[in-house]
């Protein structure tokens, strides 16, 4: 079982950046598929990005293409999300998962193919 722990998350002003972290706990954080996701307050959780076990496929939602980046180092067991260009409407509470699984890439967009989440990170972007 590998536990999740998010960082990064804060107050910005649209335009504007930030990086968050996911570190996971365990030796075998290569093995794990890794997702990020977003709620609203009001709303479902929503896909964002994932990325595959050695970094090599990378998955975007359409509202984020261009603008953020998913990215993971193995050796430091954590994946990354690199947000620019924020709008408000990017202000969600960001989630982290993962997945032993071997999922498709339909799968890897959906909450139901990732067994552990962490406790998420707030994203506050003011206009």
């Amino acid at each position: 079982q590998v536990q999740l722990v998010e960082s990064g998350g804060g107050l910005v002003q649209a335009g504007g950046s930030l990086r968050l972290s996911c570190a996971a706990s365990g030796r075998t954080f290569n093995m794990y598929a890794m997702g990020w996701f977003r709620q609203a307050p009001g709303k479902e959780r929503e896909f964002v990005a994932a990325i595959s076990r050695g970094g090599a496929m990378e998955y975007y939602a359409d509202s984020v293409k261009g603008r953020f980046t998913i990215s993971r180092d193995n050796a430091k067991n954590t994946v990354y999300l690199q947000m620019k260009s924020l709008k408000p409407e990017d202000t969600a509470v960001y989630y982290c998962g993962a997945t032993l699984r071997v999922i498709s890439a339909a799968q890897a967009m959906g909450v139901i193919g990732y067994d552990y989440w962490g406790q998420g990170t707030q994203v506050t972007v003011s206009s």
